[in-house]
């Protein structure tokens, strides 16, 4: 038997939605915007891309753990990333789309860890901090 979410749920994914309708412009502003460092803009657009995944499947379950989605997803983008590495046709038929690149990136960078790791830091930040103001409960295993 399954019960309909509470307002406080209802409230809480729409800011999620919120967020991730000014997070998705502003990582794409950032990423592709000519006038700065390439270096800076790569690296921002890497925190980006990391809130927004967690943000994401914070929207999707509602009730997870922060922590754990962070870490989920830290260790997902880190495993992509060593994916780039990897060279095979399947993969870079899909690298050679718009989206493909998006998610899958081309090119391998041990650079890249430390903005996925600061953005599972403010992806976490941000989760918890709306976790807490909607006073969700976590699902225990």
């Amino acid at each position: 038997m399954s019960s309909s979410p509470s307002p406080q749920v209802w409230k809480y994914r729409l800011t999620l939605l919120l967020s991730l309708l000014i997070l998705i412009p502003l990582g794409y502003f950032v990423r592709f915007y000519g006038g700065g460092t390439h270096w800076l803009s790569d690296f921002l657009g890497s925190v980006a891309y990391e809130i927004f995944w967690i943000l994401l499947v914070l929207l999707i379950w509602p009730q997870a753990s922060v922590s754990g989605v962070a870490i989920g997803v830290f260790l997902a983008t880190c495993l992509i990333e060593f994916l780039q590495l990897w060279q095979l046709p399947i993969l870079q038929a899909l690298r050679s789309t718009f989206l493909g690149r998006l998610i899958l990136g081309n090119v391998f960078s041990w650079k890249d860890f430390l903005s996925y790791f600061l953005g599972s830091i403010a992806g976490w930040f941000w989760g918890q901090s709306l976790h807490h103001r909607y006073s969700i409960k976590f699902y225990r295993n």
